[in-house]
Formats: C-alpha cells, structure tokens, sequence
C-alpha cells in the first residue's frame, strides 16, 4: 500500500431535511487501500459513500480524488465506480452485454472490449457465462458480475456498499476472501460499507467507525478491537461485558479476559453460572452477578469443569474504562 492519499474528505457535511446527515467529516484513503465505513443503520456510512459516488450532492465541504475536486461532476464523469446491495444488472442483457455497456459510453474500442471483457470474468472466476442472463444465475454469481463491471471502468476509487448483505453465509465469506484477493492483486483502491463488524475486521486495512452521523474512532482492525476508543465502539466491535461502577464510568472486559475460578474463595466478582453454551472452537459460559450477566469464553475442556448454578468466582485480565453514555 502507498502512502500518497488517493481521496481525501474535506469538511464534509451533508443534511437532510430532518436534520439528519453527516457533520464535519474529514478523511483521508490511501492509494490501495481498503477502507470500510462501519456502523449501524442509519449512522451516515452510505451517505458517505453516495456523496463520493456522485449520488447525494454535499451540503458543505469538498471531496478529491487525486488532489482534483469531484464535487461538480455528474456521477457518470467521476473517476469511481459503484457496487450496490442489489446487484443492479440490467435483467434483458446478457452476461457480456452487462459488462460491454459502461465500455461502450466510455467509447472503448471493440477490440479492447473484448479483451478487458474476457479479463474481467477470469477475474471474477466467471469465463464461460458471457450469454447468460442475471435472472439464470445465483446472487453470488451476479454480484460477481457486478463487480467484474465496476472494475471493467478502471475506477481511481471503488466503491462497495453493504455489497454481500444478500447472500447466505458460506457465499459471503468466500466472496469476502475472493474481493480482498483482487483488491490487493490490482492494488485498488476501495471504500466499503458494511453494517457487519467481522465482515470489516476480515477485509480492511482501516476501519472508520460511525454513529449518528460522526466518527466514533478511525484505525487498523486491531487497534479497534485491542484499544477501542469510546464504550459505543467497544460494545459495537466483538463482544465486551460492561460493568457499572456507580461513579459514572463502566469497566469493559472481553469475555476472553475473564476466568472462572470455582467457589467464592478467590478474589474476584462472585457469581454463579446460569447457561454454557458451545460457539464453535470455544464456550461461552454466562454468569450472574451482582453487575448483572458477565460472560466468559472458554476451551471446551475448561467448560466442562462447570454445570449451572454452580458458585464460582470471576476474574479479569485486560480491561478498560468508559464514561457511562447516555442511553
């Protein structure tokens, strides 16, 4: 990855009639980075991604792209391309006439549209489909195509939104691992939005975490999850037990950094087991307290130790401290 900033946000607001909307957003991405806007519904993450696009016009504020300003140019004419939820194919055109339309606005000569067509479906591992229709294949064979399209227009930036939400899990994970393949082969630059937070921590370089229309925290995947910023996004990213500690702050600690010892003869938060439940390569054991429900995750052959309703003793490796926020 380069380190010469590829698109920079500059003071961007953008307001709904409401009031709702994004405020004072800077940011900078980075020549072949994978940068994803991360939040829930209704945060300011698509918002984002549609100014860039060309979609939303700005409020206030700029948007460059290679240090030249996009903001009045009409989605067709900027330098990015988009991948949607919804795959957006045209459903009368085939596989090849999908890919060959942008390529032809562009007035890419027939030649050259053979061969970037052909590049693009290896790419995507889809050669052989040129003649079918979207509606002979699978969700994840058409956002294929999407994608295989977006790439076809060469575009300075990227541009995913929530692009694997309508796919089933195995499907998702493995267009998930292909998309990173092809962004670090090809060195593109992307920005992605997703409401998944394993999704995020698989795929990027940087994660921008939002709410309510601000940035709660901007880092690497790790730094997010190791040293999270604010409660919001330590109760956003992974699991975190929150306990009140009545002077206004909260003690965070992952379920990972908390052991059970059995009795109540150890220091620690006494409590008692109420359900284990196995979650694949480990256990969760939730435990009641006198701080309301904590939970442990732990080996298998750990797990078994215990029963419900048994006494036991919690205690805490890593943790951290939040301001209590107001709910």
């Amino acid at each position: 990855m380069d380190n010469s900033v590829k698109l920079d946000i500059i003071d961007m607001t953008k307001l709904y009639k409401n009031g709702d909307g994004v405020r004072n957003i800077n940011l900078q991405v980075h020549e072949g980075e994978l940068l994803t806007l991360l939040g829930p519904s209704g945060c300011g993450k698509t918002t984002i991604l549609r100014t860039i696009g060309g979609f939303i016009e700005l409020t206030s504020g700029d948007i460059t792209i290679d240090g030249k300003s996009i903001v009045s140019m009409p989605p067709e004419k900027r330098p990015t391309s988009m991948v949607f939820q919804s795959y957006n194919l045209w459903p009368h055109m085939t596989v090849k006439q999908n890919l060959e339309y942008g390529l032809k606005l562009r007035k890419v000569p027939a030649a050259e549209r053979e061969k970037r067509i052909a590049e693009g479906l290896a790419l995507v591992k889809m050669t052989g489909f040129e003649t079918k229709y979207p509606g002979q294949m699978s969700g994840g064979q058409q956002q294929r195509i999407a994608i295989a399209r977006s790439l076809l227009l060469e575009p300075s930036v990227l541009l995913l939104d929530e692009p694997f939400s309508a796919l089933d899990a195995k499907i998702r994970m493995q267009m998930r691992e292909e998309l990173r393949k092809i962004q670090t082969d090809l060195n593109i630059t992307v920005v992605f939005v997703t409401h998944d937070q394993e999704e995020a921590m698989m795929i990027s370089d940087r994660i921008v975490v939002m709410s309510k229309g601000h940035i709660e925290q901007d880092a690497s995947p790790t730094e997010i999850y190791e040293n999270p910023a604010t409660r919001f996004v330590a109760g956003f990213i992974g699991e975190m037990n929150f306990l009140d500690n009545g002077d206004g702050t909260e003690t965070g600690v992952r379920p990972e950094n908390v052991t059970i010892v059995a009795g109540h003869d150890a220091e620690g938060v006494k409590g008692a087991v109420r359900t284990i439940m196995m979650l694949g390569h480990y256990q969760e054991i939730t435990c009641d307290t006198s701080y309301g429900l904590v939970k442990a995750n732990v080996s298998s052959e750990e797990a078994a130790r215990f029963v419900p309703g048994q006494q036991v003793t919690l205690q805490f490796g890593k943790t951290y401290t939040f301001q209590k926020e107001e709910a």
